[in-house]
């Protein structure tokens, strides 16, 4: 999976997700609740600094060889969500790793399960290491508002990821993703960015327009945040 921009730090995405959102953190602007017949409805964001704050810890004490304190403990909620953690170095924002899941996961065990993952075994890329913490940042994605079975066109560039599906040559079925933020900072057009998911996924043929017509294409939104190492000591008081 790919990930982010340069001048993506601290910022989240603009609007919150329903579909995933439990129904206890619903709230209507009138304060009647989730039933109101108000046509606007505000939803918090779920992501949060401490999701971000938790995946660096989880991977500095793997690359020191100790236990988690119990006061690194996280104190976010634990719902269920598909998510993403993506690793990025330096002041390029080069990548280091991306990995996440489809599948809602608790986010105390999915972001302990990724952050290590994507750092450590996206096969890409070598492992990070403990000497490059020091200039990583690093991305909390919480994935929202799917919709399925649409036109490979039919989503928007900078707003919604998306998951494509298909058959190879061979009859294999074949998937791939991007962020919602992929497209937008590689400057790609629907038509590029669906060519070039396509090549990630395996497929290294001829791409026609026949061929595309057969894509089956989910797209969804997210919810980002990133901070920095920097960020991180910051927050924490780490010198």
């Amino acid at each position: 999976m790919v990930g982010r921009s340069r001048d993506e730090k601290n910022r989240h995405s603009s609007s919150i997700p329903p579909s995933l959102v439990p129904a206890s953190k619903r709230r209507a602007p009138n304060g009647t609740g989730e039933n109101s017949n108000r046509p606007s409805i505000q939803m918090r964001l779920v992501v949060s600094r401490d999701m971000v704050h938790y995946c660096f810890d989880i991977l500095i004490s793997h690359l020191r060889r100790t236990d988690l304190p119990r006061s690194k403990h996280p104190k976010f909620t634990n719902d269920a969500y598909p998510l993403f953690v993506t690793w990025k170095t330096g002041k390029e924002y080069r990548l280091r790793g991306c990995i996440g899941t489809f599948s809602a996961l608790r986010l105390h065990d999915g972001l302990r399960e990724y952050s290590l993952s994507s750092a450590l075994r996206d096969s890409r890329f070598r492992p990070i290491s403990l000497d490059e913490v020091n200039n990583l940042h690093c991305s909390v994605s919480l994935l929202t508002n799917f919709e399925s079975d649409k036109n490979y066109l039919d989503w928007e560039v900078g707003v919604h990821g998306i998951r494509i599906e298909f058959h190879n040559e061979r009859g294999h079925r074949k998937s791939a993703t991007y962020l919602p933020e992929v497209a937008s900072e590689q400057g790609w057009t629907r038509n590029e960015a669906i060519d070039s998911l396509v090549k990630k996924a395996g497929y290294y043929k001829s791409i026609t327009e026949d061929f595309r017509k057969t894509i089956k294409l989910t797209r969804y939104r997210s919810e980002k945040i990133v901070l920095s190492y920097d960020d991180y000591c910051a927050d924490n008081d780490v010198s």
